[in-house]
């Protein structure tokens, strides 16, 4: 397991992302075991701030992305970070 392969997730927590953030955390660690050496959640006090790092790169930013990513593409955007070779299975589909 490469022990650099961590995501980290900030939240706001007046707007009550921390449920959905744990989720995240929990689906990809599902999704990347063996690949992914750590994921952090870090309340922020930043007023509305959803944002989600793999290996110190900004993934996904809910400001200037519009909304929380679904899950499926956000597997994608983490996987061409920590493990470009991997295969999502169904979450490499992508819909028209």
């Amino acid at each position: 397991m490469n022990e650099e392969n961590r995501v980290a997730i900030e939240y706001c927590t007046k707007c009550k992302f921390m449920m959905r953030s744990a989720w995240i955390a929990q689906e990809l660690l599902q999704t990347f075991d063996g690949d992914l050496h750590e994921v952090a959640l870090r309340p922020s006090a930043v007023p509305g701030i959803w944002q989600i790092f793999a290996n110190g790169k900004l993934v996904w930013d809910r400001k200037t992305e519009r909304g929380i990513p679904e899950l499926k593409d956000l597997k994608r955007r983490v996987r061409d970070v920590i493990a470009p070779g991997k295969n999502l299975g169904h979450a490499e589909t992508v819909e028209p």
